[in-house]
């Protein structure tokens, strides 16, 4: 048995449940939260602003969305969420500017608002600081936002996700998003009736990346996987929030052991088709993180029903948190690691994939994707055009161009993309 370093106590899964003590071996403590320098966050943020990857990467976007549409039930699951998503996105940009319903009494209102969240369904609630710092830089000044930033987590049901990657786990991921949506409104509306003002960020389009937030307010710890890995469902989730003005206390970041307990583990590095997960962290924006190589994450995400293995495959996902720590404080070992149950995985039109093996794609399958802002690709292909055509810019090239760049600059930019576009810049 090895020797518990600290104890972590949490609330229960469910509203009202008893709480849950998770113990942490004392060879898996480093530090509460995320390993940060303050100082180069601070100067990446004053010098190289955060920006949403859907206008960084826009141009593998698009090229993503038409991948996604070749698979006819795709297509069909993009368009329905979009068109049930879009009028919870316009109602939550529209809360900022609505006044509460009642005067404040000048109480901390902290518990009362925790517990609406959790009645509302919220698996994991943190309040703490809302850091502009890590605002994306098109977002900026956008929404009324208020000092303190609510931290909410939502599950994702657990049976399809076990069926990653599939049409199935794709319908629960899309409806997750629309749920924790309109759960969060409900709490806004709450908190109004204390007496405060609340600015919901809506799901896909949130004003910058959630999990440095939900890290600050203790609900979790940054994955290798790339994830927030909360104690109750892992990975298994979605994030979404709102700011407020309310009288609220703040919760502190936690050390969760998850930190250590991924470099131990790596079964979500090893079993990523696309080897898109670093094996070892490295100071990114002033964060000690296992970096995501997006340009080898998406082209799969794309082709094979939005992936999403490495959240299938992480043990805290599956067991729990206190049920890996109890295992490894117990025998030193990974719960589930190297078993089917826990990493095995198929893909559609190449099969099942367990432990140890992994697929293997033609040379161009990762190097078709185009990279840059819609802008920026459509120029280099005008180039690439004028190049194959002896360097002559005919007025016909010249038109097609002119259209396409008058196109781009007539479409809206939301982040209704999938999975870790929302968070990939941060950790």
């Amino acid at each position: 048995m090895l020797k518990i370093g600290h104890e972590v106590v949490r609330p229960g899964k469910h509203y009202q449940d008893a709480e849950v003590t998770i113990p942490i071996p004392e060879e898996l403590e480093t530090v509460p939260g995320v390993p940060l320098n303050q100082r180069e966050i601070d100067w990446y943020a004053r010098e190289y602003p955060l920006e949403s990857m859907n206008v960084t990467e826009r141009a593998s976007r698009d090229w993503a969305n038409t991948q996604r549409d070749q698979h006819i039930e795709m297509r069909e699951i993009r368009k329905e969420h979009e068109k049930l998503n879009r009028p919870l996105i316009m109602a939550c940009r529209a809360t900022g500017e609505m006044e509460p319903t009642a005067e404040p009494t000048g109480e901390d209102v902290t518990e009362q608002i925790k517990n609406k969240a959790r009645e509302l369904g919220f698996v994991e609630v943190g309040i703490t600081n809302f850091d502009h710092r890590y605002d994306y830089k098109s977002k900026k000044d956008q929404f009324t936002m208020y000092p303190h930033f609510v931290a909410l987590v939502y599950e994702q049901d657990f049976e399809p996700t076990q069926t990653i990657p599939s049409v199935d786990a794709e319908i629960v991921h899309s409806s997750t998003y629309r749920t924790e949506g309109a759960a969060a409104l409900e709490l806004g509306n709450f908190i109004r009736t204390l007496g405060y003002h609340a600015q919901v960020s809506g799901s896909g389009d949130s004003t910058g990346p959630y999990k440095p937030l939900h890290v600050a307010a203790g609900v979790g710890q940054q994955g290798a996987c790339g994830y927030l890995l909360t104690p109750h469902v892992g990975s298994r989730c979605r994030l979404v929030g709102l700011t407020t003005d309310a009288i609220v206390t703040y919760d502190q970041p936690v050390d969760y052991g998850i930190h250590a307990l991924c470099q131990v583990c790596q079964v979500c590095v090893n079993r990523c088709p696309g080897r898109a997960l670093m094996r070892d962290k490295i100071w990114w924006r002033g964060v000690e993180k296992n970096k995501l190589y997006f340009k080898r994450c998406r082209p799969v995400m794309a082709r094979y029903l939005g992936c999403g293995i490495c959240m299938k495959v992480c043990p805290v996902q599956k067991y729990g948190l206190k049920n890996v720590m109890e295992h490894y404080a117990a025998t030193g070992q990974v719960l589930g690691k190297g078993t089917h149950d826990l990493e095995g995985y198929t893909l559609e039109g190449k099969g099942y994939f367990g432990p140890g093996e992994l697929p293997v794609f033609e040379s161009n399958f990762f190097s078709a994707m185009p990279h840059g802002t819609e802008f920026e690709n459509t120029f280099e292909q005008f180039k690439a055009k004028a190049q194959a055509a002896g360097g002559e810019i005919t007025d016909e090239l010249l038109q097609d161009f002119k259209r396409q760049m008058a196109g781009h600059l007539s479409n809206q930019t939301t982040d209704q993309l999938q999975m870790m576009d929302q968070d990939a810049d941060y950790i």
